[in-house]
């Protein structure tokens, strides 16, 4: 039994700790490539105090859950589902940043940039924010890959209240930017994070 339990940990956090190596670091590399290395800080890792208390509060919850109820860590149909929930958000973020190109940054512009563009092709056809999106996607199923009940929801709830508060900021000044042309393609394409218009 140690042995399958000590596979299943070395798996399940090898994984975690992939998936989040992999995505900061390439989303810091493509910042670099789309907007060159002299305008891009640490700042486009994405990582922040708040962000780092988490990923801790959900590897306690892992290490926890493990040593004292080990067959819940057992579910690989849930973990697996996880990990495919991870490579789906991670493919439509980079997507979105890929497909925005200088127009995506990392921060919400409050300024109208002669290079920022309305993106409404390639992904953004389906949802207006795909890089949300994705980030949902992603941070929900790393907690699932883990099989991390309280995490999944914690960030399922903390995640989506951000972008919930965030979506609606953004896009006054999309619309100030943008006009009738935001408004017209805000009533057709959905946000792409449940239960945000």
């Amino acid at each position: 039994m140690t042995e399958i339990f000590s596979y299943t940990a070395c798996r399940q956090l090898s994984q975690m700790f992939f998936s989040i190596s992999f995505f900061h670091g390439s989303e810091y590399l493509l910042a670099i490539s789309i907007h060159g290395k002299s305008t891009v800080t640490l700042k486009s890792l994405l990582v922040s105090k708040h962000y780092l208390l988490a990923m801790l509060f959900s590897l306690v919850e892992y290490l926890i859950e493990f040593s004292l109820f080990p067959g819940l860590k057992e579910y690989w149909w849930v973990s697996n589902l996880g990990l495919v929930l991870v490579v789906i958000g991670e493919v439509i973020r980079k997507m979105a940043i890929i497909t925005a190109g200088r127009a995506f940054t990392h921060l919400i512009k409050i300024y109208h940039e002669e290079h920022h563009k309305l993106i409404t092709h390639g992904v953004y056809r389906f949802v207006r924010h795909p890089s949300y999106c994705g980030f949902f996607i992603w941070s929900v199923g790393t907690q699932i890959m883990l099989c991390n009940p309280i995490s999944t929801i914690a960030f399922a709830v903390v995640v989506w209240h951000f972008f919930a508060n965030r979506i609606p900021y953004e896009e006054y000044f999309l619309r100030r930017f943008f006009g009738s042309q935001y408004e017209e393609y805000a009533r057709q394409i959905p946000s792409g994070v449940p239960f945000v218009k």
